[in-house]
């Protein structure tokens, strides 16, 4: 049938997905090996965590004999009546039956099914599975299909009109749904109980075989260890609320709100889970009908009953559902943490233009927030282009993996060698090298834009402020970003307040591109305070935090702050030359040159930037940092990277970048030089000369600088650097040099 069950059993037919291919027989005394279970992190073909296989319970064990009443009233379902049914009073028992106390309408919440009873003919009622938000459900057996099992679910109160419209919405939309995890209807019966004077209308559905969110979130943690083979992590957490949303993704689509999500309604089954009790679906653009939830996971009353519910609003119940789930499971890593977190504020912001906009915007978030937890947590990178940010080859704070300029000898006083950069860089600058976010296709200048460069701004505000057609939000952010790169960050500013008129007062994009101006002004506190509010609203995506570390280590906030940010940017993608920049700068602060080295060496030979960090993996080993210089150690280590490179730094070879570089190392390698010596471990030969003395380094160190001098742009330029080049000769082999000099000329 077009429900995808058979009518004849009533059965679905077998999943081809789930059928193992036979296998040859064991040989004899041989033993049978079970299927291997996935890894406890291992991913499906959605980048999603494979959910453990959860065993179906007995049905006995699923179902009550006994039915409890429903807890915490109801609305009277009468219309125009506002009155509540179904409330305890001074703490005595919900009432089971009575009358409305507004409109005096008689109410019964008592189960119309009871176990043993036949409904349609062959569906025997095992047991009462829970009581929904308007109906009875029930799990009973088909008597003509042996194991076969389904779910009847019919109204709480047969007086309800709301809820009899409700069941019949239920039953249209059930028929024509088909989402693998929504469940699915078999048919629809009805019943007449002894003493009705009209039968009952029942959907029969398929009993789905698992455990409920509510139920493994209620479970002992050695029943939940023993159920998920280990912890139960916020990697789950994720998953379950990746599925979910996918579900409500698909109901969007067809017109429809859910609006009752909670644990209750989800089932883990297998290793899936399954949707459930769409009792409460309603159209989107359904205003006049009374409103099913469940509070708690709702929004506040106030905004109920003035808005009504919307697609936002599933969202915010999705949000409570996974909040309550991680309240029992392990947090996730790092930053990662704090990322779940400021996700979940932003599905239950109390504004409703602050939380997601879609499910499909919320479900990418979460994925990446599960991204970032899995490679903080030690396992092997995931990259994804990002949805929101174009890719960059921009790094800011590259200047450790720059070899020197002659600057570097000929505009310092004193014979003293500089200590390795290691402070934050220019704010502009990292401005300028800062991802740009990708532009709305739905926008009618987006295409345009593509094809146009920064340089002329004023040829396009000019032609932006004539055409309306190009008066479009990404031609304001666009025209924002341009003036940024030519230096005026005061033209910057208008074209983003026009572009704030039009997107809204939540639009990330705004705090984005304030923060860029905020930077380019050099007022790194207020952008910071934007970033952060861009990180509210994208807390899977790493610009904000690439961003957030910058300021974090310009303002010299606490170190693990800086870290957190820039580790979690590294850990998630190795192509982020900023974050490994950063890092190796944090540790070079720390005095950690092992653990500076460690992290630029993690730059992929596939980078663009992995020439840069081996320069400064060399540049780190062997410069000056707090006042100490390298171990021998770490000279024979920058020796054999320097014979590494070999034919690849040919480039650097052209340019005169190499020997400014191995000058570079030369010079820190006698500064440095112990008074002692630099004992057995020194590295002889080509790079640091023929042996361990002062005499040898500086003779080494005054030919290189004398190298330098050919690649003088002046003449003073190459004055200073032969001064430089003598300067470091010991006196007594100055004073020779020059008595042979004045020989010769006699």
């Amino acid at each position: 049938m077009v429900t995808g069950f058979c009518d004849t059993c009533h059965r679905r037919p077998p999943d081809a997905a789930r059928v193992a291919p036979a296998r040859p027989a064991a040989e004899p005394g041989e033993p049978r090996r079970r299927p291997a279970e996935p890894a406890a992190d291992a991913l499906d073909n959605d980048g999603l965590l494979i959910l453990p296989d959860v065993p179906s319970p007995d049905p006995s064990e699923a179902a009550s004999t006994t039915a409890g009443p429903p807890t915490g009233g109801r609305p009277c379902g009468v219309d125009n009546c506002v009155g509540t049914i179904g409330v305890a009073y001074a703490g005595g028992p919900t009432l089971a039956h009575g009358y409305c106390p507004q409109c005096r309408r008689e109410y019964s919440f008592e189960p119309k099914l009871r176990p043993g009873d036949r409904v349609g003919g062959h569906y025997r009622v095992l047991g009462f599975l829970a009581a929904g938000g308007l109906g009875w459900v029930y799990l009973a057996e088909d008597t003509r299909v042996p194991d076969l099992h389904v779910v009847l679910k019919g109204l709480i109160n047969t007086r309800d009109a709301v809820a009899r419209r409700s069941a019949v919405e239920e039953r249209r939309s059930l028929t024509t749904l088909h989402h693998r995890d929504i469940v699915r209807i078999v048919t629809h019966v009805q019943h007449q109980a002894p003493g009705e004077t009209e039968p009952t209308g029942y959907i029969v559905m398929e009993y789905v075989r698992g455990r409920s969110l509510d139920w493994i979130r209620r479970a002992s943690d050695e029943a939940r260890a023993h159920l998920f083979g280990g912890s139960f992590g916020i990697g789950h957490v994720i998953t379950y609320g990746c599925k979910i949303l996918g579900a409500l993704e698909y109901l969007h689509g067809q017109g429809l709100l859910y609006c009752d999500m909670k644990p209750e309604n989800v089932i883990h089954y297998g290793r899936d889970i399954k949707v459930i009790d769409l009792g409460a679906i309603r159209r989107t653009d359904d205003r006049s009908s009374n409103l099913v939830y469940t509070s708690g996971y709702a929004p506040p009353k106030q905004e109920r009953d003035e808005r009504g519910f919307h697609i936002d609003t599933d969202l915010f119940t999705v949000g409570r559902t996974l909040e309550t789930l991680a309240a029992g499971a392990e947090p996730a890593t790092g930053l990662a943490a704090r990322s779940f977190d400021a996700l979940i504020r932003r599905a239950t912001h109390r504004e409703p233009a602050a939380r997601f906009t879609s499910a499909a915007e919320m479900s990418r978030q979460l994925w990446e927030v599960l991204r970032e937890h899995q490679a903080l947590s030690g396992h092997e990178p995931y990259p994804e282009r990002s949805t929101r940010f174009e890719p960059t080859a921009a790094v800011f704070g590259a200047e450790l993996g720059t070899v020197p300029s002659l600057d570097h000898w000929t505009r310092r006083s004193g014979a003293e060698a500089p200590e390795l950069p290691s402070r934050a860089p220019d704010p502009a600058d990292t401005a300028r090298a800062l991802p740009v976010p990708i532009p709305d296709p739905n926008d009618a200048a987006a295409v345009l834009l593509g094809g146009l460069v920064s340089g002329s701004p004023e040829r396009i505000a000019e032609r932006a402020s004539r055409d309306p057609a190009l008066s479009t939000v990404e031609t304001l952010l666009w025209l924002c970003r341009a003036y940024l790169d030519a230096g005026d960050a005061g033209k910057a500013e208008q074209w983003l307040d026009r572009a704030r008129e039009r997107n809204g007062a939540y639009d990330w994009r705004n705090y984005w591109h304030q923060g860029l101006v905020w930077l380019t002004e050099g007022q790194v506190q207020k952008a910071e305070g934007e970033f952060a509010a861009a990180y509210a609203a994208l807390p899977g995506e790493s610009a904000p935090k690439l961003a957030l570390g910058f300021c974090a280590e310009y303002l010299f906030a606490a170190e693990h702050q800086t870290e957190a940010y820039y580790e979690a940017v590294w850990r998630r993608d190795r192509t982020q030359g900023s974050a490994a920049f950063g890092l190796a700068r944090l540790n070079l602060r720390r005095g950690d040159r092992e653990r500076a080295v460690k992290v630029l060496d993690e730059v992929p030979t596939t980078s663009r930037h992995y020439d840069a960090s081996r320069i400064a993996a060399i540049r780190v080993l062997t410069g000056r940092l707090a006042g100490s210089g390298p171990t021998a150690d770490q000279l024979g280590e920058v020796d054999r990277r320097l014979a590494r490179l070999g034919k690849p730094a040919q480039h650097l070879v052209g340019s005169g970048a190499w020997d400014r570089l191995v000058t570079e190392v030369r010079e820190n390698a006698f500064a440095c030089r112990p008074t002692d010596g630099w004992g057995p471990r020194f590295p002889a030969g080509e790079r640091f000369g023929p042996a361990d003395t002062p005499r040898a380094l500086s003779a080494l160190l005054s030919r290189s600088l004398k190298r330098l001098a050919d690649q003088a742009g002046s003449a003073g330029e190459r004055g200073d650097l032969l001064d430089r080049a003598y300067a470091v000769l010991p006196q007594a082999v100055g004073l020779r040099e020059l008595l042979q000099g004045w020989r010769r000329t006699a």
